[in-house]
This record gives C-alpha cells, sequence and structure tokens, in this order.
C-alpha cells in the first residue's frame, strides 16, 4: 500500500508513475487529498472540542467550591453538549478514515524507474537470453501426450476426482515431483534460505497484508464458513510472519524458503496455452522470500535472480529472462524479472519463475517496520520469488528431454529421483 506522504509530495510524479501500470490515478488520488484534507480538519475540530470539554469539566469543582451551584449545573450541560458533539465527531473521523482507507488500497505499487513502458507481455523487456537446445525425435510430442504415453500424469482422472486443472501424478511422475521439490529446496537452504513450512489456508489479514486482497479475491479459493483461503503462492504465509512486528537493523537481511501446493481459480483462461500443464488450478511451487533494508533491496533482488538463474541452468533447459514493463507487472511489484524456459515441442516460452521488489508496498499493509541506528521506526522491503513453479518446468523437462528410448532425466535430479530415465 502506498503511503499519503508518497501520494502527496508530488502529486504530479505519482499520477506519471501509476501511469505506467496503465492506470488512472487523477481521480483516486483527488479523492484521497479531499478525504485526508477531512480528516485532519476533523482531528483539529476533535482536538478543540476536548480541550473545551476538559476546561468546563475542571471549573465544575472549582465553582461548586465556590457556592454558585446554577453556574455548576451549566457547565455540567455545556460538558454533556462538548460530550455528545465529540462522540459525533470521532464517529465522523473514523468513517473519513476508513473511507481514505479504502480509496488508497485501490491504488497498486508505484513502478521502478526502469520498467520499460508498455501494456502488455509483448512489451517485456528480454535482458538475457541462453539457448541450449536439445535435439528431438522427429514429430516430437506434447507433454500431456507423452504423460499419456508412459502414464506419469492422468489429466482424466484428476476431471474424475476434482475436475480440469487437477492432474494426478502417478508412478515416475510423481517421483519427478517430489524431487524436484527436494532438489529446489536444499538449493535454496545451501544458499542461506530458513526453510519453513507454512500453513495453506490462510485468513483474510494474511491475504490483504501481501496485496492478494480485495485485488485477486475472485482469484483465490475461499472456504467461506472460516473465511479462510488457499494459498496462491507460500508468499503469502512466509511473508505474514512478520506482520505486525518491528525488526532491528541487525535482523537483516532475512530469507526464507518454503514448499507449498499452490491454488488458482485462474479464471478466464482457456484455449490450446492452458492445455495440460501450463496452467493449472492446484500446483506445487517453491518459494524464496527475502526481507531487506530499503537501501539493499534493489542489490537483494540482483542477488535473487542470480540464484533462480543458477537453479534453471542447472536443469539444463534453454532459458531467458525478462524485465516486466507497466502494464504487465503485479499489482504490488515495484519491478520484476520473469524467467522462462523454452518448450522444443510446443514452440513457445513456459514462464516458470517471476522475482519481485516490492520495496514498502507490502510492508506498509503488514505493518513491517523496523528500528534504525537513531531508533527511528521505518519501514522494512519484502521481495519473493518463484523457485521454481512445478507444472512449466515438468512440462519442459519432458518435451525437451525426450528420446527415442525414453525421457531423459537432468543429472542433478538423479540423486533425487533414484533412476535416469522414464520408459
Amino acid at each position: 500500500m502506498l503511503t499519503l506522504k508518497q501520494l502527496r509530495d508530488d502529486k504530479e510524479l505519482a499520477i506519471r508513475r501509476l501511469a505506467k501500470k496503465g492506470v488512472d490515478a487523477r481521480p483516486v488520488i483527488e479523492r484521497i487529498e479531499a478525504l485526508d484534507d477531512r480528516r485532519k480538519a476533523l482531528q483539529q475540530e476533535l482536538d478543540n472540542c476536548l480541550a473545551e470539554q476538559n476546561k468546563a469539566a475542571k471549573m465544575i469543582g472549582a465553582l461548586m467550591g465556590q457556592g454558585k451551584r446554577d453556574e455548576a449545573e451549566s457547565k455540567k450541560a455545556e460538558v454533556t453538549a462538548l460530550k455528545e458533539k465529540s462522540a459525533k465527531l470521532s464517529a465522523e473521523m473514523k468513517e473519513t478514515a476508513d473511507a481514505l482507507q479504502a480509496e488508497i488500497v485501490l491504488l497498486p505499487n508505484f513502478p521502478a524507474d526502469i520498467v520499460p513502458e508498455g501494456k502488455t507481455a509483448a512489451d517485456n523487456l528480454v535482458v538475457k537470453l541462453v539457448e541450449s537446445y536439445t535435439k528431438l525425435p522427429e514429430n516430437p510430442l506434447p507433454h500431456w501426450e507423452l504423460a499419456k504415453k508412459y502414464d506419469i500424469i492422468d489429466f482424466d482422472l484428476g476431471v474424475k476426482l476434482t475436475g480440469a486443472g487437477f492432474p494426478v501424478y502417478k508412478g515416475k511422475g510423481a517421483r519427478l515431483q517430489r524431487a524436484l521439490i527436494n532438489y529446489f529446496l536444499d538449493y535454496n537452504t545451501k544458499a542461506g534460505y530458513l526453510e519453513v513450512e507454512p500453513p495453506v489456508m490462510v485468513n483474510e489479514a494474511s491475504g490483504f497484508g501481501t496485496g492478494q486482497l480485495p485485488d485477486k479475491e475472485g482469484q483465490m479459493y475461499h472456504a467461506t464458513v472460516d473465511n479462510f483461503y488457499l494459498v496462491p503462492t507460500a508468499e503469502v504465509p512466509v511473508t505474514n510472519i512478520f506482520r505486525d512486528m518491528i525488526l532491528d537493523e541487525k535482523d537483516f537481511p532475512v530469507k526464507m524458503t518454503a514448499y507449498t501446493p499452490c491454488f488458482r481459480r485462474e479464471a478466464g483462461s482457456y484455449g490450446k496455452d492452458v492445455r495440460g500443464l501450463n496452467r493449472l488450478h492446484q500446483f506445487d511451487k517453491v518459494e524464496i522470500v527475502r526481507l531487506s533494508l530499503p537501501e539493499h533491496s534493489y542489490e537483494a533482488l540482483d542477488d535473487m535472480v542470480a540464484h533462480v538463474e543458477g537453479l534453471v541452468k542447472s536443469l539444463g533447459l534453454p532459458y531467458r529472462i525478462l524485465r516486466l514493463c507497466g502494464g504487465d507487472m503485479s499489482f504490488t511489484s515495484a519491478l520484476t524479472y520473469d524467467f522462462e524456459v523454452y518448450s522444443e515441442a510446443q514452440k513457445r516460452w513456459l514462464e516458470v519463475s517471476s522475482v519481485s521488489n516490492f520495496e514498502s508496498f507490502q510492508a506498509n499493509r503488514l505493518k513491517l517496520r523496523y528500528r534504525d541506528a537513531n531508533k527511528k521506526i521505518q519501514l522494512a522491503h519484502t521481495l519473493n520469488g518463484s523457485s521454481l513453479a512445478l507444472p512449466r518446468i515438468v512440462a519442459a523437462l519432458l518435451e525437451d528431454f525426450q528420446t527415442p528410448e525414453g525421457i531423459r532425466i537432468p543429472e542433478v535430479l538423479v540423486p533425487y529421483t533414484g533412476f535416469d530415465i522414464i520408459d
């Protein structure tokens, strides 16, 4: 969530920055200014009313002591009237503050200066391309046909048990899933990330804290009786560990990793690009989360991008790194790098990771703060990245490493799978 200071110090700059994300922020910011001015005026009126109330209350005892009973009774009536006025002012101020908060949460995060201009994925900037294409058999099969051929992923059974987008992994397919999760977690913990195992359901405060609510409410699975939400990513529970906390400078950096199943309704997704594992309602993902001092957060982002690149590279897949344009960025992000691997059989790039710096946007919602060297309370910066999301990694591995004999397993995964080929 943006702060009032960010919006009011230079309104025109704020409007220009949000325009890069395709948002016409002027009407919202003008409503915010009006509500903030009204809130301040009400606060001043309330303070004056309370001061008059206290002054009148103190006079009652003195008047009674002087035997001026009628004047004392008049002051009591004045105090009663002032109390009623202050109660009305307090109620109006709360109503105004709530309306102000409701307007502020409508605005996305400011994009960083280096975010490219653009409206769609076509405008994203490729910052690195690493080609390591494998020679495939003639007429290579897409992963959904390979999954059926080797009986490792059953999409029809998933439809029977739940619905489309909930595949069932079997035999070596299930082993490959488990191997990838363990490999990713080991890779992350060796780099100093603390492994945590969080709940896969969160409350409304957690969804709000990381920005999924109210922005993505329609995309989250909601257990309405308890008002819990199934997590769309481990970022939500892991980052919320530090909600309403004040850290010390010496506590940074904080580095965490977690595996969770992830749940997304993906409402409106259809067509050829969502076949097989390309877009699911339930999928597995390993996440990395960092908390940083503001002056070090972009250095932390570069470190996370390098970390994820090393992980993708170790699998031997062709990949590219993109800096997302303003129109393709998430609501909460200030700067995002996407990793895509190439599917030889589908002849298309598949997104497998997003690594983002949210600056203080999430921290302001979370009330995640730290005490600096001067004992001043400041907002921390938060970052997160997929390390990695499994479905499209599995799709690329099946398609890119298919041979006439079967599907080869990358060398780094063999100690985790216990086999080097799916046949």
